[in-house]
Parts: structure tokens; C-alpha cells; sequence
């Protein structure tokens, strides 16, 4: 007999092997799991939905909305968000999904959401949105659920053996130096500004990221900025996410300063502080392919690695 519950103290374990056999592209460690969900100051036991065969886990679902604004005091009441969920094999087919999707409505629905995305939650987002050609039934499953597709991000990884610093790029940093702007690695005192530059032009989970990877060891080399004169223009760094080093990001540069190849040379130098660690990759999760950061990244020698839906339905 197939039984739904909510989470309870114990199962994570189950939790973990599950997901291991049902998202093998995506796999899971209970440190990791403990880190982005049990400890997400916005996790609530209630919205994690679990489905049972006679004590056998088979289904997760978990459903979370904002208890703890990210910026400011907006706890963007009307949004929900579906991070993850997985069947086991054997059960695909059978209305275990459907049953626990709609708990989880019930759960977002009940703290006054009204429309739940898949998966572009913040913080601790484990995947932006679904992976089509790694998960096509989950896309399908999805789509049948009402979710539609907003937009669809791409992961992008470069090898960096053997990497060198472009002679024209170097040029061009010389040129900006000579005008007044000046690259180097953050120190305590540009952290506030750091922070508060990334999330007020960008995204508060980028200020977020850079303040609890701070915490968490990030070494401040790793961060680098560009500023004209005195006013910081733009940042980027790796090993935020995590605590993994080849990790590339956050990174931007002001809108006001873009056109003069500030970007491209704060990436050159960036990639080549992490060759001068020893690292042989360079990797992110989440950025338009067709957009201005997109394009420069293609221009760098990334190659796209994976694409991903990020999808809303109204509730």
C-alpha cells in the first residue's frame, strides 16, 4: 500500500539513495543535501513530500517558499518553487508524481502562492531548471502538469590547460589602465562594496554568494574586481558556490561600463588565477546563450554542456 507523508528526522538517507538512482547525471551526498536543503533557512519539513511502499521510499517532491527574504524585506509572496522531485522506476506511471506534485500544491497554495517555478529557486538551487535531454520524462511529465517554459539557461565548461593570456586582451588591459581603471584581487575593505554592488546590480543571490563563500573559506584572492579610479565596476571570482574551486562565478560589469572589454579582461585574468592554482577546468551552471555574457563566454573557449528549462505554472 503506497502511503504520503511529509519529511520526518531519518529520512534522509533514503532521501539520498533515492534521488542517486533516479537523477544519475545529478548525483547526491548527504553532506551536500544536509548544506542546500536541511540547513536552507527557507526548508520546511512540511513541503518536503515523500511517498511510501510498505516502508520503501519511492517518490520525493519538495516544495519551498520563502520564509527568509534574500534582499531587503521581499519575501516575494506570491512565488513557490519546486527545486527537485524523483520516482523511483518502478512506480513511473502510476500517479505516485501526480499525487505528490499536488501535496505539494496544497502546501504552497495554503502559504498563499500563487504560481510555483521549477527550479530557478534561490539560494541553493541544485540545477536552474530541468535537463531535457538528461531527463526527458520528467520534461514531459512536467508540461502535462501545465508548466511552461520561461526561458532555458545552458551550463558552459572550459579546459584551461595550457592556458595563456591573449596578447590582444593584455593590450587592452594596459590600455584601460593607462585611462584611469585598475584590476586586482579584493581586500577587506572593498567586501561591503563587493556585496552590495552584486546584489543591487545584479542579483541578491550574487551578494549572497560572495558573502557566504567569504565565510566559508573563500579565499579573497579568488575575487577579483575592476575599478574606475574609486568606483568599483565590476567583479568576478570562483570557489563561491560550495567551496568548489573550478567553480566559475558570479561575474559582472556595470551596464553602464560594458562596451569597453572590462568583462573580457577581469575573465582572462580570472581564468588565469585559476590556472595558477593548478585548476584544469573552468565550469558554471546557469547563463543565456544568446546574451552579452553568453557571447563572450563562446569568444573565451567555453562550450556549452548542458541546457536547461526553467519553467512556472500558476497555481
Amino acid at each position: 500500500m503506497i502511503t504520503y507523508q511529509s519529511y520526518r528526522s531519518g529520512d534522509e538517507q533514503l532521501i539520498v539513495n533515492l534521488w542517486n538512482d533516479c537523477l544519475p547525471q545529478d548525483p547526491m551526498t548527504k553532506k551536500r543535501f544536509r548544506h542546500l536543503v536541511l540547513l536552507d533557512a527557507n526548508f520546511d519539513p512540511e513541503g518536503m513530500r515523500l511517498a511510501f511502499d510498505e516502508g520503501k521510499l519511492i517518490g520525493c517532491v519538495y516544495a519551498v517558499r520563502r520564509k527568509l527574504p534574500m534582499y531587503g524585506t521581499d519575501l516575494e509572496p506570491d512565488n513557490g518553487w519546486i527545486p527537485f522531485f524523483f520516482v523511483h522506476l518502478e512506480y513511473r506511471n502510476e500517479g505516485v508524481a501526480d499525487q505528490l506534485f499536488q501535496e505539494a500544491y496544497d502546501f504552497l497554495k495554503k502559504h498563499g502562492r500563487k504560481q510555483v517555478f521549477f527550479a530557478s529557486y534561490a539560494p541553493n538551487y541544485i540545477l536552474p531548471g530541468v535537463d531535457e535531454a538528461s531527463y526527458p520524462e520528467a520534461f514531459q511529465f512536467l508540461k502535462k502538469q501545465g508548466f511552461e517554459t520561461q526561458y532555458s539557461p545552458v551550463a558552459m565548461d572550459k579546459s584551461i590547460v595550457g592556458f595563456t593570456r591573449a596578447p590582444e586582451v593584455t593590450a587592452l588591459k594596459e590600455k584601460r589602465d593607462r585611462e584611469g581603471y585598475s584590476f586586482s584581487a579584493a581586500r577587506d575593505q572593498d567586501l561591503y562594496e563587493v556585496i552590495s554592488f552584486a546584489s543591487e546590480k545584479f542579483n541578491p543571490d550574487w551578494g549572497r554568494a560572495i558573502r557566504e563563500g567569504i565565510l566559508q573559506g573563500l579565499p579573497l584572492e579568488r575575487i577579483l574586481i575592476a575599478r574606475e579610479q574609486h568606483k568599483l565596476v565590476g567583479f568576478c571570482l570562483y570557489g563561491g558556490y560550495e567551496g568548489i574551486p573550478e567553480r566559475f562565478g558570479p561575474f559582472g560589469v556595470d551596464p553602464e561600463q560594458q562596451g569597453k572589454g572590462l568583462g573580457k579582461i577581469l575573465l582572462q585574468e580570472c581564468l588565469f588565477a585559476m590556472r595558477s592554482e593548478g585548476l584544469h577546468t573552468a565550469w558554471f551552471l546557469w547563463t543565456g546563450e544568446t546574451t552579452t555574457a553568453g557571447h563572450l563566454y563562446k569568444k573565451a573557449g567555453f562550450n556549452i554542456t548542458r541546457k536547461f528549462h526553467v519553467m512556472k505554472q500558476h497555481l
